[in-house]
């Protein structure tokens, strides 16, 4: 069953809100194990009181020594997998990646995030020299106006595009809803669109980047069609 491993060496980019987002929509159909393998731990820290999915499952207890155990067991257990990390440096990124079906390298619109985001890329491109196989990723520009394309946004995908980086055509918007999320800890089809501005537009929001991860894990042949109806 597919893993989908979440990679950022900088914080603040939005990585475990899209790692939660897709989790919570991959739910909604089927089972998900989410791999908390931050170690601040947000997603566990989420998962205690949340009124989250039944078939949503959240691991912690996760280091370098058992991470190949946990997403194994998960794999085993549940259709979907998704693995949050933090950072590029230590060994449990380049482990998890060695279990990858797919990597999202989660970034917001600026230079420095571009160069970060880069740090991540050349990792994913180290272990394909190690490994000989080569793991797919794209890029998922968060945080971004749904309204407004800057010129330093244009600059950067446009660079990323020259430099042959695939990036997720679904973008992230920054959205009140996203961060209700983690507030009220509730899916978003939980939160009271009363309270919640443009709930509706952020669930579509969720539902594009969800389509088009197991569009992406089709492409690369993962065996998930008959995971994903």
């Amino acid at each position: 069953m597919p893993t989908i491993v979440f990679v950022s060496p900088k914080g603040g980019v939005g990585k475990t809100t899209a790692a939660l987002i897709l989790s919570l929509e991959l739910a909604r159909g089927k089972a998900v194990t989410v791999i908390d393998a931050d170690p601040n731990h947000p997603i566990a820290a989420w998962g205690r009181g949340a009124d989250a999915p039944a078939n949503l499952s959240i691991v912690a207890d996760v280091d370098e020594d058992n991470i190949l155990d946990r997403i194994e067991e998960a794999a085993a257990r549940t259709p979907f997998v998704v693995v949050d990390l933090e950072g590029t440096a230590a060994k449990i990124v380049l482990l998890a990646v060695s279990q990858a079906d797919l990597v999202v390298v989660p970034m917001q619109g600026s230079q420095l995030d571009a160069e970060q985001a880069t740090r991540a890329i050349r990792v994913l491109r180290q272990h394909e020299k190690m490994t000989g196989r080569a793991v797919p990723f794209g890029v998922l520009l968060t945080r971004t106006s749904p309204i407004i394309r800057t010129r330093t946004m244009g600059h950067i995908q446009q660079g990323l595009a020259e430099a042959g980086v695939p990036v997720f055509a679904t973008q992230l918007n920054e959205r009140e809803a996203f961060r209700a999320l983690f507030s009220f800890r509730q899916p978003l089809e939980a939160l009271d669109g009363k309270e919640v501005p443009n709930l509706d537009k952020a669930i579509a929001n969720a539902e594009q980047f969800t389509a088009e991860v197991i569009a992406r894990l089709r492409e690369a042949r993962t065996p998930i069609v008959e995971a994903a109806r």
